[in-house]
């Protein structure tokens, strides 16, 4: 596979180049990390679900390291009120869904849920793809660099709900994290952080990147937060 960092012509592709030091375990993680190290729900063989994919972007704040995410609107029809990372299904113009076309729809959907500007994004490296059964999403989670940090918020109040930063901080501090536990009997990661309870796909794919990361501290997983009815 080829890295080079921004748009080339039509291609979107990868670098790796002038990365902040405190990313290389991200960058050593995406390198070696297996599919069922992320999560048990894997792609099914046959080729079904839709393809799509989410950006997980690194910026630096005040407090260090943080990552970008959002609240999808209470309104939609999946995944209502769920803290989640920016992203969404392929278009047809992002291209081949097993090349550049994650890279692009990641950095297209980012730009039209959170206001980002891309040309200020980095994107260094793509974790396996990983599947949601409840809406059938095969996602590929996209990691980015935020270089050139941008100016973001709610585009679509029918959509998104709120946009905000999370320190790495706070989400590796053992007083934020539980184990969410779903009326239906499953349970996974949870953080509590910035007023929100992130669950589900997200937390699962935070908890991980954490750990493989080498940056996950010791928490009590027997506490637990139930979800709403409804979630």
């Amino acid at each position: 596979m080829t890295w080079a960092s921004e748009a080339q012509g039509d291609r979107v592709t990868l670098s790796r180049e002038g990365l902040p030091d405190w990313l290389e375990p991200v960058v050593r993680a995406a390198e070696t990390v297996q599919p069922l190290q992320l999560s048990r729900f894997l792609p099914p063989e046959n080729g079904s679900g839709r393809q799509s994919a989410v950006l997980i972007l690194f910026g630096e704040g005040e407090r260090g390291p943080e990552l970008l995410l959002m609240e999808r609107a209470g309104s939609l029809r999946s995944h209502a009120g769920q803290p989640s990372f920016p992203g969404g299904a392929l278009d047809p113009e992002d291209g081949d869904p097993q090349g550049d076309g994650p890279l692009r729809a990641a950095l297209r959907e980012a730009e039209e849920e959170t206001g980002l500007d891309p040309s200020g994004v980095q994107l260094f490296g793509v974790l396996p793809r990983l599947y949601i059964p409840v809406s059938g999403f095969v996602v590929t989670p996209v990691l980015g660099w935020w270089r050139e940090p941008s100016p973001v918020g709610v585009v679509d109040p029918n959509e998104t709900a709120r946009v905000f930063t999370v320190p790495v901080a706070d989400l590796t501090d053992p007083a934020h994290r539980a184990t969410a536990v779903h009326p239906r009997g499953h349970s996974g990661p949870a953080f509590l952080v910035e007023s929100a309870l992130v669950w589900g796909f997200t937390a699962g794919v935070i908890d991980r990147l954490l750990h493989f990361a080498g940056w996950e501290r010791p928490w009590d997983r027997g506490k637990q937060v139930p979800l709403d009815w409804h979630a």
